[in-house]
């Protein structure tokens, strides 16, 4: 029988400006180790730490801009696009436009802050 999920758990993010991830599937909301599913608004002008985590994490974005540092450059995912990121690969996240940006996560197996190895700020 299919099962709902009436809603989400907030937590804390990281970063020079709070804001949350309001995960529906994962470890805290589901006690799913398997995957994890979160909604995030990130203001505008947050900036994340670099890290690199044990997990493959996707980004949906569906409104705004996410700015992706990677080891190679930086890229942009705009709405309609997503980024897929292999564990081990460092990145590090903002949004900087007016607006922020609005994005689905999807960690597989499922994030923990055991998981993410961020640097030093």
């Amino acid at each position: 029988m299919p099962k709902l999920i009436a809603s989400a758990t907030p937590i804390s993010s990281v970063g020079n400006i709070t804001k949350f991830a309001d995960e529906y599937v994962g470890l805290v909301n589901t006690g799913d180790s398997k995957i994890s599913i979160t909604l995030v608004h990130s203001p505008a002008g947050w900036v994340g730490h670099g890290q690199y985590s044990d997990y493959r994490e996707y980004r949906l974005v569906y409104k705004g801009r996410l700015q992706v540092e990677h080891s190679k450059g930086a890229l942009d995912v705009l709405a309609g696009q997503a980024l897929d990121v292999n564990p081990g690969e460092w990145v590090r996240y903002s949004t900087p436009d007016e607006g922020g940006a609005d994005y689905l996560t999807v960690c597989i197996p499922a994030f923990s802050r055991a998981s993410v190895h961020r640097d030093e700020e």
